[in-house]
């Protein structure tokens, strides 16, 4: 995996120049997350300590001030998702970042941030659950949580890496998207990959300042904050520029102010709920490997389709035709794409460090194909020979029928 980015922190110390192309470097995905956050433009970020993430606020602690940006620790999860929010309204690139119970606590000013279109980056380093559970080991429970974790309807980005650079890709396009469309956008990984150490390739940033939001222009007087164009996306207003702004959390109308007016409610959460829709080509991500002659297809994230992806070799040295689909964007799920990939397979299979939510989702998808899963709960990865074995399991029992 290759990874470009302009800043490198080590433990004790800024290297403020990467000056040659192709050094090597051997970094955890926390560390790669930290990196792609400042090479995005990540100016701001405020949190709270917390196993397994603790180490790209240890980071960014660091790296921020080296930037002119700044670094606040908060004195809890719900704070520091409201001080990101803060940053982000005073025209700043945010972020936090966060495992299992602080993502919890992040709910409702998450669900603010949604409501209120408001761009920010929120990790989640996922670890056992439920409750406290088992701060140090891995799990892949969160991802309903990233869909539904706050109240009523709204839109949602979530993004699911799987190795250190795709860390590092993910968390820069985490920013790119947020910006873009006026989102949060949640990049979800699991302990092990988190903690996982890779050698990657480093090389000089880009000279540009990356994605920047849509910002308002034209007569003060006709600004309205939540009107938009055919895109959908509605132009924010740049601190100082003169833009009358009201923001709530209240269902609102274009002008930014509370209604319940049914229609103009209508109206504008039916704008806001679809206006990923016509993005979709930008937005969505995913992996398909070895799927176009695959009879048994996997679907897995994470640490879990690395097994997977190692089983899937290990199956057609056997002769069995498996294949892999990997979303790399989570929500809104590549349906369409995932589709595809299941178009010739007789039986799928979901392995997840969880009760089962992932499959759920394929289920729901592949209504009529085949779907089992392999869940695991108990803080241990699932191995490629597990994987294997089931697959080779569902391809005699489907070539039996």
């Amino acid at each position: 995996m290759t990874v470009f980015c302009w800043l490198e922190v080590e433990v004790n110390a800024v290297d403020r120049a990467l000056e040659t192309k192709g050094a090597m470097r051997l970094i955890s995905g926390n560390h790669a997350c930290a990196l792609g956050a400042i090479a995005a433009g990540c100016r701001f970020f405020a949190g709270y300590p917390i196993t397994p993430s603790s180490e790209i606020a240890e980071r960014l602690s660091r790296a921020l001030p080296e930037v002119d940006g700044v670094f606040v620790q908060m004195e809890d999860e719900i704070a520091s998702m409201a001080a990101v929010i803060g940053a982000s309204m005073g025209g700043l690139k945010a972020m936090t970042a966060t495992s299992g119970p602080g993502f919890s606590l992040k709910q409702e000013n998450l669900g603010y941030a949604a409501g209120a279109e408001i761009p920010c980056v929120i990790i989640n380093v996922m670890r056992g659950g439920p409750s406290t559970g088992m701060p140090t080991r891995p799990a892949q429970g969160d991802l309903m949580q990233a869909r539904w974790g706050s109240h009523g309807d709204y839109p949602m980005i979530a993004l699911a890496p799987a190795s250190v650079g795709e860390v590092f890709e993910q968390t820069l396009r985490a920013f790119e998207l947020a910006e873009t469309y006026r989102t949060p956008v949640v990049v979800l990984y699991d302990q092990t990959v988190a903690q996982l150490t890779e050698t990657v390739e480093l090389g000089q940033g880009p000279d540009s300042p990356g994605v920047q939001r849509k910002w308002a222009s034209g007569p003060r007087e006709k600004y309205r904050p939540y009107d938009s164009d055919a895109s959908g996306i509605p132009a924010m207003s740049r601190p100082g520029d003169g833009y009358r702004v009201h923001t709530t959390g209240l269902n609102h109308a274009e002008n930014g102010f509370p209604t319940q007016d049914p229609e103009i409610v209508n109206r504008n959460l039916t704008r806001m709920l679809t206006k990923f829709d016509r993005h979709r080509a930008q937005i969505d991500a995913w992996q398909a490997l070895e799927c176009k002659d695959a009879e048994v297809l996997i679907v897995a994230i994470g640490i879990s389709a690395r097994s997977a992806t190692r089983a899937v070799e290990l199956a057609r040295a056997k002769g069995v035709k498996a294949g892999l689909f990997r979303p790399i964007t989570l929500w809104p799920f590549p349906e369409k794409q995932l589709r595809e990939a299941a178009s010739r397979a007789r039986a799928v299979l979901v392995p997840e460090m969880n009760a089962g939510q992932l499959r759920l989702e394929v289920e729901r998808i592949l209504r009529g194909t085949r779907v089992e899963g392999i869940d695991r709960y108990n803080g241990e990865p699932i191995s490629p020979s597990e994987i294997g074995a089931r697959l080779e399991e569902l391809a005699r029992e489907t070539q039996a029928r």
